[in-house]
C-alpha cells in the first residue's frame, strides 16, 4: 500500500500524520520526505547522504533509491529529501513516474507500507496517479477548505486535524470535498511537546495512534 499525504494550506500537521501513519504501522513501513522536514521531526540529524530529491534531478537507475534509504527503526525506514537545498532540475513526468513504479514494487516485495509527505501545495500528477491513497490533511478551517477545493488533486480520503473552537463539522468537510474522513486527529499538547524534543519515534503519543487507526492502510 502506497498512501500520498498532503495539505492545501501550511500548518495543516502533514508531516506528523504521515510519519506517524508509518511509524504506528504494523507492517515494515517507508516514509518518503519530499518536504524535507521528517528528519527534524522526528529527532534526526540532517542526513549526509544524497536524497530523493537528488535522485530525481539525475537520470539514475531507480533501484540506487535503495542505497539512499536511512534506518529509523528495525523495520522503518526513511527516504530522504537531500542534504542540499532546492532541486537542481524540475522532474518531468517520467521521473515521477519512475519513482511510484519503485515505491509500489517496494511495498509489494515487503509486503510493507509507504507513506509520502509530499508537502504543501500540488503534489505532482504522476505521483499522484501511481499511488493507492490520496489523503488530504487539513483542520476544519475555511480558508484551507477553500484552498483545497480549488486544487487540481482530489483526494480519496481525509485525515481532519480536528482543534477546539471551529465551526465546521466531520460532514461539511465532507461535503466540501466530496471525500470520506478516514480519521479525525484531535489536537493534542502532548503530540507538540513529542515533536519539539525529538521524541517521536521512540514515543509516539497513544491518542495520535489511536486517532489515525482509521486511515491505517
Amino acid at each position: 500500500m502506497v498512501t500520498l499525504c498532503w495539505a492545501a494550506k501550511g500548518g495543516s500537521g502533514t508531516t506528523v500524520v504521515a510519519t506517524s501513519m508509518a511509524l504506528a504501522s504494523s507492517r515494515p513501513s517507508l516514509l518518503v520526505d519530499l518536504d524535507g522536514e521528517i528528519p527534524a521531526v522526528l529527532g534526526l540529524t540532517e542526513p549526509l547522504r544524497p536524497g530523493v530529491g537528488d535522485w530525481l534531478a539525475t537520470a539514475t537507475e531507480a533501484s540506487h533509491l535503495d542505497d539512499l534509504l536511512v534506518d529509523i527503526g528495525p523495520t522503518r525506514w526513511l527516504l530522504p529529501w537531500r542534504s542540499g537545498s532546492g532541486l537542481l532540475a524540475v522532474p518531468g513526468d517520467d521521473r515521477w513516474q519512475q519513482l511510484a513504479a519503485w515505491l509500489n514494487d517496494w511495498a509489494d516485495e515487503r509486503c510493507g507500507e509507504v507513506v509520502i509527505d509530499a508537502g504543501t501545495g500540488t503534489p505532482p500528477p504522476p505521483l499522484v496517479d501511481g499511488v493507492d491513497r490520496a489523503l488530504l490533511v487539513t483542520r476544519p478551517c475555511y480558508l484551507s477548505l477553500r484552498r483545497a477545493v480549488r486544487e487540481p488533486t482530489r483526494p480519496t480520503g481525509v485525515v481532519l486535524v480536528d482543534e477546539p473552537g471551529r465551526a465546521l463539522r466531520r460532514h461539511e468537510v465532507e461535503h466540501a470535498l466530496g471525500a470520506p474522513v478516514d480519521a479525525v486527529v484531535a489536537v493534542d499538547p502532548a503530540i507538540a511537546r513529542a515533536v519539539d524534543a525529538g521524541l517521536l519515534a521512540s514515543r509516539l503519543p497513544r491518542s495520535l495512534g489511536r486517532d489515525l487507526r482509521g486511515a491505517a492502510a
